[in-house]
């Protein structure tokens, strides 16, 4: 559980990075904020904390010792001493900016935020904010000047609209923290350096991350392994996708024994599944357990990419929901095409 409604903002500080490529520095501030006006501080958390949701959680990582990942150490400083803030936070600005050295990764500015009365997983803690803003939006200004109307324009942070953000909680120390992480900008190589450059997360060992991983890893087996071994048709690929989030939706643990008599049910697509896996996770460098408790926030949110679809050519979609039964393929010899023939009882309109 994840509650941000007693959060304090404790410290802010802004620092600007620059482009790297470019040579163009860090820009640092030499004090936190001073957040008098209360508006002002509402909407800072708003801006901070809104895109944050329950459920997936990470760790800081290093691949030998846990105390040279960077972030890492300059968040235990803070944790230990809030009284060097400041100074912390200006090292992370520089971390910050010796990992961007991608030419397409944006200038911005790093907010470091120090947070209290943090409610998570049970318990009430202190966290740090790292929060990155790349996007500047044009706005409209319409002032009143005597007796007449004005428009002026400005540049500014859209403050529904967070690029980069990290909330690293005072909990699990010892694993690397307790981290939770957005990255709406998140399209090529140069996206990865927030999580994998800068931050170096792993994900977090629980339900969450196992319920996940099995998800895509079902996918995957399906939509790339299975028509490598086995004839298939895409109405059998839609068929066991619709299936597998089906199963994960019902029930509240995973059993491997139970999913594949109901979901797999063919002895050698089992075997082939179980193989598999095996290569799955070396691949990915995870662990999925045979049991464990399903999570609900990650079924929800990986059924929405589980879209069960055949694509025909660029003409037409067939979105399966179930049925397969009703669907059947064929070839027309005379027109020398492939076709599929849907069954169905009532026709419903679309309303739009």
């Amino acid at each position: 559980m994840l509650n941000f409604n007693e959060i304090n903002i404790e410290q802010v500080i802004v620092h600007h990075v620059g482009s790297q490529p470019d040579d163009e520095g860090v820009q640092f501030s030499n004090a936190p904020m001073h957040l008098n006006d209360d508006l002002t501080r509402e909407l800072l958390q708003r801006y901070f904390l809104t895109p944050f949701k329950p459920g997936e959680y990470y760790h800081l990582s290093h691949e030998s010792d846990i105390n040279l990942n960077a972030v890492y150490t300059l968040a235990l400083n803070i944790f230990s001493d809030p009284d060097s803030f400041t100074e912390q936070s200006q090292h992370l600005a520089t971390h910050l900016y010796e990992q961007s050295t991608h030419p397409k990764i944006k200038t911005g500015e790093l907010y470091v935020v120090h947070f209290s009365n943090c409610f998570i997983e049970g318990e009430t803690v202190d966290a740090i904010g790292l929060f990155k803003s790349e996007s500047k939006e044009t706005f409209l200004k319409v002032q009143s000047n005597n007796g007449n109307f004005e428009i002026n324009y400005d540049s500014g942070v859209n403050i529904n609209k967070l690029d980069k953000g990290c909330l690293i909680f005072n909990l699990e120390e010892e694993d690397g923290y307790l981290l939770s992480i957005v990255d709406t900008v998140n399209k090529g190589n140069e996206a990865q350096y927030w999580r994998e450059d800068f931050l170096q997360v792993k994900a977090r060992k629980d339900e969450y991350h196992q319920t996940k991983s099995y998800l895509d890893m079902c996918k995957t087996f399906v939509l790339e392994q299975v028509p490598k071994e086995f004839e298939t048709t895409k109405a059998d690929q839609a068929e066991f996708l619709n299936k597998s989030v089906s199963f994960f939706k019902e029930k509240e643990d995973f059993s491997f024994d139970e999913f594949a008599g109901e979901v797999i049910q063919q002895p050698e697509v089992i075997e082939s599944f179980k193989e598999y896996k095996k290569q799955y996770e070396v691949e990915n460098d995870v662990h999925i357990e045979d049991e464990f408790a399903i999570s609900a926030p990650a079924v929800k949110k990986e059924s929405k990419v589980f879209k069960s679809v055949i694509k025909l050519d660029k003409n037409f979609h067939i979105y399966v929901h179930g049925g397969r039964e009703y669907i059947v393929k064929g070839f027309d010899e005379e027109k020398g095409m492939q076709y599929y023939k849907l069954y169905f009882k009532d026709e419903v309109a679309e309303k739009g």
